[in-house]
């Protein structure tokens, strides 16, 4: 009896305190959403934006082939002492992990060769593009990536997309189309050209970045499906792919100017700054979507259209007219509905998917961040 009695006081103190831990943990929740978004609006623009001011001023400039080589080397650094810190400093187990991810099982490493050089390819042409193309422009061109992707998941994986997303990749096109044609016939033409800028080669690149961007991350979830590999692996694995398809494409186009000016030619603060952003900004954002759903995400992408055309305008004189309002309007409201959830789908099952799909749903990030989705966990007896 006296148990019995002592157990009913604790089952109603117990679900007090279960609510009170579920109610704290939604309030983290909603204020790491926020931050989620700050931070994927944050990076999208200033990415774009930054690479548009230094490769606009005058002076010497770098060599866009060096800045990918660098930002790929310092992500592989970065991931290898995220993972060295994860093993509390143990040298031996991180010697172990590498030479098991990367030698023994070195099929699986192979296979990210073929998505490393698309990145590699596509980090380039942003370069060319950003470099030819006002950074608003090319902004609303480079969601296209949407319409890639979503073709290529359709061909290659055999997706289902709901009715809201076909039109939504119907207005998308629409949108950039517009866009295109008023910057074709417009002023933004005039502007380019007068300053020794091809319009036509950073069309030409966006599109190319655009198609890369949609293979290669469709083929990457194909052969990642079922891999136990970390992100931070997972990161080394492209990052070291990268950085040695990066040298062999410097050497192939700048080779003989950077024997003679050095590797470091151009680099100033601002240029370091567009090589951190580019390094550390896609780790950061893998980690973010960890906390940010798909409507979340789209929401931030059609977001930093808006902060990258406004801030185009103050700092490069960029010309905002109707045509273009109404095409880059298209193309926000296509990307905001294209992540919609599909009908009949609950909240859950898109989480689910989302977090399955990004880079950051793996045990080894859990470890380094709380998680967002789970209640006050339940004492037990």
């Amino acid at each position: 009896m006296i148990m019995a009695a002592a157990a009913s006081n604790e089952s109603p103190n117990r679900s007090t305190e279960d609510k009170t831990s579920a109610r704290r943990q939604n309030e983290v929740n909603k204020k790491l959403k926020y931050i989620s978004l700050a931070i994927l609006v944050i990076q999208n623009a200033s990415l774009i934006l930054s690479i548009r001011y230094v490769r606009t001023l005058p002076g010497d400039h770098f060599y866009t082939t060096s800045a990918v080589v660098m930002a790929e080397a310092l992500k592989v650094l970065t991931c290898v002492l995220i993972i060295l810190i994860q093993k509390r400093g143990n040298v031996k187990s991180f010697v172990s992990l590498l030479y098991d991810s990367l030698v023994v099982q070195y099929l699986d490493t192979l296979k990210l060769a073929v998505p490393s050089l698309i990145y590699t390819l596509q980090n380039n042409l942003q370069y060319v593009a950003i470099s030819n193309l006002p950074a608003a422009t090319f902004q609303v061109t480079y969601q296209l990536k949407i319409l890639t992707t979503a073709l290529f998941s359709v061909l290659m994986l055999r997706k289902s997309l709901s009715k809201i997303q076909w039109i939504s990749l119907v207005l998308l096109f629409a949108g950039v189309a517009i866009v295109q044609v008023e910057q074709e016939g417009g002023k933004q033409k005039e502007a380019v050209t007068s300053a020794n800028q091809s319009y036509f080669k950073g069309l030409v690149s966006v599109i190319i970045s655009c198609l890369s961007s949609g293979f290669a991350g469709v083929y990457f979830e194909k052969i990642l499906k079922g891999s136990s590999a970390s992100v931070w692996m997972r990161n080394i694995q492209l990052g070291i792919f990268g950085t040695l398809l990066g040298l062999l494409g410097m050497w192939w186009n700048d080779g003989a100017a950077i024997a003679e000016k050095g590797f470091l030619f151009g680099y100033t603060p601002m240029v370091w700054g567009v090589i951190f952003n580019q390094a550390f900004g896609g780790l950061l954002v893998a980690v973010v979507v960890k906390y940010a759903d798909n409507i979340l995400k789209g929401f931030a992408t059609s977001f930093s259209i808006i902060v990258s055309t406004i801030t185009s305008v103050y700092l490069f004189g960029f010309h905002v007219d109707l045509i273009f309002t109404l095409g880059a309007g298209l193309v926000i409201g296509a990307v905001y509905m294209y992540s919609l959830p599909k009908p009949n789908t609950s909240t859950s099952s898109t989480s689910t998917s989302s977090s399955s799909h990004s880079k950051g749903g793996d045990p080894e990030l859990d470890s380094f961040l709380p998680n967002p989705k789970a209640p006050g966990k339940k004492k037990r007896n």
